[in-house]
C-alpha cells in the first residue's frame, strides 16, 4: 500500500497552486481569447469597479488565508477535512477550469451582462450537462478549500451560492434574449448539478 504523508505546509502549497493554476488559466484564456473585445470595451462604472475590486480582495484573501492563516478550526484532528475538502476542491478546480476551456472566446466578464458580438452558445463537453459549469466549479472549489484548511468560514459558501444563483438568473435572462435555441438547451441541461439542479 502506497501512503503519501503531507505535512500541513506542503498541503497549503498544494492548495496554494491550484488557485494560482485557476487564475493563470483565466488570464491567459482572457488574453489568448478577447483581442476583439478590448477594442470595444466600455469604461468600467462605479458597479463594475466595485465588483472587480471586490473579486480580486476575496482572492487575495484566499491567498493570504491558504499560505499563512488558520482562522476558526473546526477540528483539532482535522485530517478527515484535509481529505474531503481536498477531494471537493480538486474537483471544483477541475470543473470550473474544464468548463473556462471549453467556453473559449465565448466568456464574458460576470459583471457585464451581455452577449458580444461573435459568441455563440455552448452546448458541447461540460455544458451538454450543466449550463454553469464555472459558478459551479467555483462554488465547489471555496467549499473544499474551506473543508480543507479545516475553517468555519466554509459557512461562507451559503451567502456565495445566494450571490451566484442570482448571478445565474440575470445571465440565463440575457442568454435567453440572445439565443433563441436557450429555451431548447434549457430543457436538455441542468443548471448546475447534472441530473439534478
Amino acid at each position: 500500500m502506497i501512503r503519501i504523508d503531507l505535512t500541513p505546509d506542503l498541503y497549503r502549497l498544494l492548495l496554494f497552486g491550484g488557485l494560482v493554476l485557476h487564475k493563470l488559466v483565466w488570464e491567459v484564456l482572457k488574453r489568448a481569447d478577447t483581442p476583439s473585445q478590448n477594442n470595444t470595451a466600455q469604461p468600467a462604472g462605479v458597479f463594475k469597479r466595485v465588483i472587480k475590486a471586490g473579486k480580486s480582495l476575496f482572492l487575495i484573501f484566499l491567498v493570504i488565508q491558504t499560505l499563512f492563516l488558520e482562522i476558526f478550526p473546526i477540528s483539532e484532528n482535522p485530517q478527515m477535512f484535509y481529505l474531503v475538502g481536498g477531494i471537493i476542491y480538486l474537483a471544483g478546480l477541475t470543473i470550473a477550469i474544464t468548463g473556462r476551456v471549453q467556453l473559449g472566446k465565448n466568456w464574458a466578464n460576470l459583471e457585464d451582462y451581455q452577449v458580444l458580438s461573435g459568441q455563440h452558445l455552448v452546448q458541447d463537453g461540460i455544458y451538454r450537462y450543466i449550463r454553469h459549469p464555472i459558478y459551479t466549479g467555483d462554488v465547489l472549489l471555496i467549499l473544499g478549500l474551506e473543508l480543507a484548511l479545516n475553517s468555519w468560514l466554509v459557512l461562507l459558501v451559503i451567502p456565495l451560492i445566494i450571490i451566484v444563483a442570482r448571478q445565474t438568473l440575470e445571465e440565463e435572462r440575457v442568454l435567453q434574449k440572445s439565443f433563441p435555441e436557450y429555451a431548447e438547451y434549457r430543457k436538455n441541461s441542468k443548471m448546475f448539478i447534472p441530473f439534478i439542479v
